[in-house]
């Protein structure tokens, strides 16, 4: 097929998953900010950059820490990095526990919770009351949105407070996102950016952000 076009073809799928409203002549986005791209399409794009920088998170984690891994699709690219490791993991998200499930150096552990449809990503006060039980060495946290103004950003409330309960349960905290994410602010706040340990993005991500998150004092991995 033509490169060209390509775009066409795409159209109605991305309308099919509410992404966009076609109109005669066109298409127009509907997600606002209070609003995520369906995670079957965000689970297909930019996969060779989510494994870059899932292979750098792993990277970071020594053997025999706990790690509470966050929702989502980056995330669910590190889970699959972590699978042979010696760690102990708390994912929240079912698509991240169903990568692990047979891991077999990696002690699992699963909190309780009500699955989000589509995201799976575990939500509510029996997720929160689980975490608020453990000490985590680590979090490995997704976004939807960071910058060094806003700091980090989920589009989901009920994600948002799990996320904020994950982070309070952990001595580091690591943020993992692709680079089209930084500068990007969603709906619900989840934490300033000086509150992060470390960033993990990929070498596309913008120098104004990075340096501006170098600033206050964060680690910025770009691979």
């Amino acid at each position: 097929m033509p490169e060209h076009e390509q775009p066409l073809r795409v159209l109605p799928l991305l309308a099919d998953q509410g992404v966009l409203e076609r109109y005669r002549g066109g298409a127009r986005s509907v997600l606002l900010r209070g609003e995520e791209t369906p995670f079957p399409l965000r689970a297909r794009d930019g996969v060779e950059t989510k494994r870059r920088l899932a292979a750098e998170v792993a990277a970071l984690l020594a053997d025999g820490e706990s790690v509470v891994l966050d929702s989502g699709t980056t995330c669910l690219e590190v889970a699959r990095a972590l699978h042979h490791r010696r760690l102990t993991v708390m994912p929240l998200s079912l698509h991240a526990a169903n990568a692990l499930a047979d891991a077999p150096r990696l002690t699992l552990l699963l909190p309780g919770g009500a699955p989000r449809r589509g995201e799976l990503a575990l939500t509510g006060p029996l997720t929160e009351a689980s975490l608020a039980a453990l000490r985590f060495d680590t979090a490995v946290i997704g976004c939807c949105g960071l910058s060094a103004e806003h700091g980090l950003t989920a589009y989901d409330l009920a994600d948002a407070a799990v996320k904020r309960a994950a982070i309070a349960s952990a001595r580091r905290v690591i943020a993992v996102t692709e680079s089209a994410k930084l500068a990007r602010t969603a709906l619900a706040h989840v934490l300033p950016a000086s509150a992060l340990h470390a960033v993990v993005t990929d070498q596309a991500a913008p120098l104004e952000q990075t340096d501006a998150l170098a600033a206050a004092g964060v680690t910025v991995r770009k691979v």
